[in-house]
């Protein structure tokens, strides 16, 4: 079991950007299949993340003979949801991104200066990326208890992100331990809904506090909701990564078209979530840096009428108002039943150097 006491909550950086607390979301633009097959559509896609304002564009790294087997038994069927009606195999083959694309991708992210990086589902996947010089590896939800994988992937050394997806929390401390234990110490937990679309209902989104409160890394999102309102909400809870899927345009179709975000929806999604990591902010209470700029009437006494030296203070004779100067409000008590030192006119602050106290 994961030791709940929480020391500084750990950092790391992908090629030179930092990813933990105090720094805004790492956001990756997630591909997938999305390219239908197309290079060009591919490295546009790059190009638009860039312009969109992602800090990286994911892939995944993978054959259908890798994923799963070429057979027509009920076991390899999709009966349900986005896929319904195709087989494992068949919808692995309609998605995987051809090996042999991979440099181009690495190649064109690097001229861009946008990150590229990826998803390998086997130890040949985690090689050739490795080839190309990948600064981390994403691993997939269902692939979060394939330990086998996670060695490989681990003792390459290079930051590891991980999505949750359906692993039960005993299943996480587990694969916490396991990864430690292989000596990574440079990853990240993601939150994750696996279902394609996930309602936003299903979100979960508390996930992340209790991810955060468990577990002292970087903790973050992978969505699959419709829109981008479960991202915004991750940054308000503190989320260092989110990972959305996105598409050139969602009539083009694509396997993870159906809940996969538009350019411009890309582009509201960085911007957005950027806002919301600032206005996270502190905590910080009593007078913030904004408001030293502007002026400031707090609730103070003011005489509301002449007072003689002498003479009795309370409400009759003083008021807290909106002001600049003067005795706070919350001073009341001690206030009342005071006397004048001296004639004090009207519409003047009450000060202590004014009053005999009692």
């Amino acid at each position: 079991m994961t030791n709940h006491a929480q020391p500084p909550r750990a950092a790391f950086q992908i090629a030179g950007r930092e990813i933990g607390d105090g720094h805004a979301p790492y956001i990756i633009a997630e591909v997938s299949g999305n390219h239908n097959k197309d290079l060009g559509k591919a490295l546009a896609m790059i190009d638009v993340a860039a312009e969109c304002g992602a800090d990286a564009v994911k892939f995944q790294t993978y054959t259908a003979d890798s994923l799963t087997l070429p057979s027509d038994k009920p076991d390899f069927q999709i009966t349900s949801g986005t896929w319904a009606g195709w087989s494992l195999h068949r919808l692995y083959q309609e998605a995987a991104t051809p090996y042999d694309w991979f440099p181009a991708l690495f190649d064109h992210g690097r001229a861009r200066g946008i990150t590229v990086f990826s998803s390998p589902f086997d130890n040949d996947a985690v090689d050739l990326l490795e080839g190309l010089e990948t600064p981390a590896h994403k691993i997939a939800s269902n692939e979060f208890t394939d330990w086998p994988l996670i060695r490989h992937a681990a003792a390459t050394g290079k930051p590891l992100i991980l999505s949750t997806g359906t692993a039960t929390l005993e299943e996480i401390d587990d694969t916490v331990a396991f990864l430690e234990g292989e000596g990574a110490r440079n990853y990240a937990l993601l939150h994750c809904v696996s279902a394609y679309p996930a309602p936003i209902d299903s979100a979960h989104m508390r996930n992340i506090t209790a991810l955060r409160e468990r577990f002292p890394v970087p903790i973050g999102f992978s969505d699959h909701t419709l829109d981008i309102t479960a991202p915004i909400v991750a940054a308000c809870l503190g989320a260092a990564i989110i990972e959305k899927h996105f598409v050139l345009d969602r009539a083009d179709g694509g396997p993870d078209s159906s809940f996969a975000i538009e350019p411009h929806e890309l582009k509201r999604l960085c911007e957005t979530v950027r806002d919301a990591h600032a206005a996270l902010g502190g905590p910080q209470f009593g007078m913030k840096d904004a408001e030293t700029k502007s002026p400031i009437y707090r609730r103070h006494f003011y005489t509301i009428r002449d007072i003689a030296a002498g003479e009795t203070i309370g409400p009759h004779n003083v008021k807290a108002i909106r002001a600049r100067r003067g005795i706070a409000a919350r001073e009341f008590e001690r206030l009342f039943g005071t006397t004048a030192r001296a004639a004090i006119p009207a519409h003047e602050p009450v000060t202590w150097e004014a009053v005999n106290e009692r």
